[in-house]
């Protein structure tokens, strides 16, 4: 297609207060299209071969930029499906850049040969997050449904590494996996990698198929979490636990302990980011915070391929489509986002947990579990019930 032109000179962008006293969104997934070479086994969506006709448009697509600009300007994620099926793919990221948005891309990698990085980094993403399900090839291979798409994804890593491009691991943590964590770990680290990305499973698309199997029991959960906790104060990267939003609860729970040794070395509040994170070409804040939990719909939410906005990738309760309505109105007047945003209409343990404001619980699970997104988190093995403080207890 032919590029499209753009505004050479850079306008101001003054922040913009979000409508009805809806809350400041901070990062925006977007789902660009369904089409993808792999046939993940986890997927939240169900990948196609080809893109369809309902995908949005470029110029549906630029308008949504737009849109999303009329209320804020956060750090705007192209995913997919494979965000590179898309011929646009680069003038969207370029749009949104000229508009002021922070632009990341999150992709297989299998398709990122130097032009295709060259482009990329032309592009103006701030950072681009490749996925690895495993450290070694073949437990990638097999969850990804291609052989030699390990070897492909560490290529596009390193030719996007040799562009001057920030580069992000996204790994989905599940049984076939879990053991490989440290290892992951080393890849990440002997990549130059800045960031590594956890996402504990979530079922939700063909992740329903396998999650009898494949989902981590709550107790190997919270190892996991202990691990990522000591894993984080020395590794020198970015580390960041998603779909885990109990980590911020076993996060204060070990803070705690240390001080109580005499240890005051882990600050309460989490660092933004670490040493190598990707710094944010406007000036704001860093592309990676770690601020609490579950920020579906509060400071997180998802826009398909046919532009259904929902609170995240893996809640599929749609909150509006900006095909019929503007997003200002669907981010500050959804009944699923009020929802959301109301930590008393939390169910079960999540309602009376003393940890409820950094965590939440995961949303997501829990709608999976029970058909109801504000029942407790299923996956948490903290019982308020049995908190030391009797102060702290349920009544």
């Amino acid at each position: 297609m032919m590029p499209l032109k753009f505004v050479k000179e850079k306008p101001e962008h003054p922040a913009v207060i979000p409508p009805d006293g809806a809350p400041p969104l901070r990062l925006m997934f977007w789902e660009t299209t369904k089409a993808c070479n792999l046939q993940c086994r986890h997927c939240r969506a169900v990948p196609e071969a080809y893109r369809g006709p309902a995908d949005l448009t470029t110029h549906e697509a630029l308008g949504v930029v737009d849109q999303i600009a009329e209320v804020t300007r956060p750090v705007l994620i192209l995913s997919g499906g494979e965000p590179l099926y898309r011929p646009d793919i680069f003038d969207i990221g370029l749009y949104g850049l000229e508009k002021g948005f922070r632009m990341a891309l999150a992709t297989n990698g299998t398709l990122i040969d130097r032009e295709i990085a060259r482009r990329i980094a032309a592009s103006g993403f701030s950072r681009v997050a490749v996925s690895l399900d495993g450290a070694i090839p073949k437990t990638h291979d097999l969850f990804r449904g291609l052989q030699g798409s390990h070897a492909l994804a560490l290529r596009g890593l390193r030719y996007l590494k040799d562009e001057g491009v920030s580069i992000q691991i996204n790994s989905t943590i599940a049984k076939h996996n879990v053991a490989e964590l440290p290892d992951l770990l080393k890849l990440a680290l002997g990549l130059e990698a800045d960031a590594l990305h956890l996402f504990m499973l979530v079922p939700v698309g063909c992740g329903i198929e396998i999650a009898d199997r494949e989902m981590l029991p709550a107790e190997e959960y919270e190892r996991v979490l202990h691990w990522f906790f000591d894993a984080s104060k020395s590794c020198g990267i970015d580390l960041k636990a998603t779909c885990a939003p109990h980590y911020f609860r076993v996060r204060a729970q070990r803070i705690v302990d240390e001080r109580k040794q005499g240890d005051r070395s882990t600050p309460f509040i989490a660092p933004g980011t670490r040493a190598k994170a990707a710094p944010d070409p406007s000036g704001g804040r860093p592309l990676s915070t770690m601020t609490r939990g579950c920020l579906a719909g509060t400071s997180v939410c998802f826009i398909s391929n046919v532009g259904d906005i929902y609170p995240c990738g893996y809640l599929p309760v749609s909150a509006g489509n900006v095909r019929r309505q503007r997003f200002a109105e669907i981010w500050s007047r959804s009944e699923v986002f009020r929802r959301l945003r109301d930590p008393d209409a939390l169910g079960g343990k999540c309602g009376v947990c003393r940890y409820q404001a950094l965590c939440a619980g995961c949303r997501a699970r829990a709608f999976a579990a029970t058909g109801d997104f504000m029942a407790e988190e299923p996956f948490c093995t903290y019982d308020p019930a049995l908190d030391p403080d009797p102060a702290k207890r349920p009544s």
